[in-house]
């Protein structure tokens, strides 16, 4: 492997995560120039972030280095594991087929419905009153 970082991006909702792969590492994420477990309070969040890693035996192998901007926690949790797999995925072309399979490659496209005219949200209407 080369000592050259390998860049992506990755999206979810309304986030967008920049990463950076970076060989020969300790396995340290770092989100907005935090520790992961500092950023993501909850751990099925950080769970969601190292699965690409984990799956294809790189988690000790790389660092992370990560901007988010945009949506919730859940969302850039999304987004940051969908470039990290972007990332390893150009690192390694071999490991395309499994990242692939397992979804992580395919960006999540649902997005929230936009508010229609005439009803209070999306989908929502407001009472009928026959009379």
């Amino acid at each position: 492997m080369s000592d050259t970082r390998i860049y992506s991006t990755g999206k979810r909702k309304t986030a967008v995560a920049r990463c950076w792969l970076v060989p020969g590492g300790s396995g340290q994420i770092l989100v907005n120039r935090k520790v992961a477990d500092e950023y993501f309070t909850r751990p099925s969040l950080l769970q969601m972030i190292r699965q690409p890693l984990a799956m294809t035996d790189n988690l000790d192998k790389l660092d992370v280095l990560a901007t988010v901007r945009g949506g919730g926690h859940t969302g850039q949790a999304g987004a940051l594991r969908h470039g990290i797999a972007k990332a390893l995925a150009e690192l390694n072309p071999e490991l395309h087929r499994q990242l692939k399979k397992a979804g992580f490659l395919t960006r999540d496209a649902r997005k929230k419905e936009r508010k229609k005219y005439g009803q209070p949200g999306a989908r929502a209407r407001f009472q009928y009153s026959k009379r």
